[in-house]
């Protein structure tokens, strides 16, 4: 380890500056996404209501979503060096900021939404289960991976709300036949919410009656 740190000094992925990977000054940059939100969908609200224009006329098949920060300026940079560049030290710090920001949900199990199969062998990792296995640890609950890809999709960025709720719809099932009642599901970001839902549908279909969507960082219009 030390000679790792001799050549190759730590540095904060946000700003650059040597020291831990999220240093105190950009942490102190991260913005919540409260006080106040959606009950449902968690978005950022005037004051807490249970729905919100983001999400009153859609069929949601999750219960609620919550994250830990804002999809903008350190969190958009930790999320890049952790998914792009492959720096898997992230996902223990993304797990400590949601345990600090986000209740123990009551739940029996926690799964995540599996990667797709290209972009998994092309980044080595997949930040969505390691995120899971670090809450696991924190909140002493089990992870499981219950959910499997039907097939590849084309990338969700650049597209519309309409056109990522057509992309996803249907790319997921149960990967047993039964699933636990109470269910977290964890992904990375929380961007309009198209994967979360399809990923959800898929594990009510399996007999969840309880889906709660917990992400690291949500994108805030």
């Amino acid at each position: 380890m030390w000679l790792h740190e001799l050549l190759f000094p730590s540095r904060c992925a946000s700003c650059g500056a040597p020291g831990p990977l999220l240093c105190e000054r950009c942490e102190r940059l991260l913005r919540d996404v409260g006080p106040t939100s959606c009950v449902r969908c968690g978005a950022p609200t005037a004051w807490p209501v249970r729905r919100c224009s983001e999400c009153a006329r859609r069929r949601l098949a999750f219960d609620s979503a919550h994250a830990a920060v804002c999809y903008s300026g350190p969190a958009r940079a930790l999320v890049h060096a952790w998914k792009e560049r492959g720096l898997r030290r992230v996902a223990p710090v993304a797990a400590e900021l949601v345990y600090l920001r986000v209740p123990r949900p009551a739940a029996d199990v926690i799964t995540y939404i599996p990667p797709d199969g290209d972009r998994s062998v092309k980044r080595g990792h997949q930040p969505a289960r390691d995120l899971a296995q670090a809450l696991g640890e924190r909140w002493t609950l089990p992870v499981t991976s219950l959910l499997e890809r039907t097939g590849p999709v084309a990338r969700q960025t650049g597209l519309t709300r309409v056109q990522r709720r057509r992309n996803v719809r249907g790319a997921f099932r149960a990967a047993t036949a039964r699933v636990p009642a109470r269910i977290v599901l964890v992904d990375d970001v929380y961007t309009t919410g198209a994967t979360a839902d399809a990923a959800a549908s898929a594990l009510r279909t399996a007999g969840a009656e309880h889906v709660l969507v917990l992400t690291f960082a949500r994108a805030v219009r």
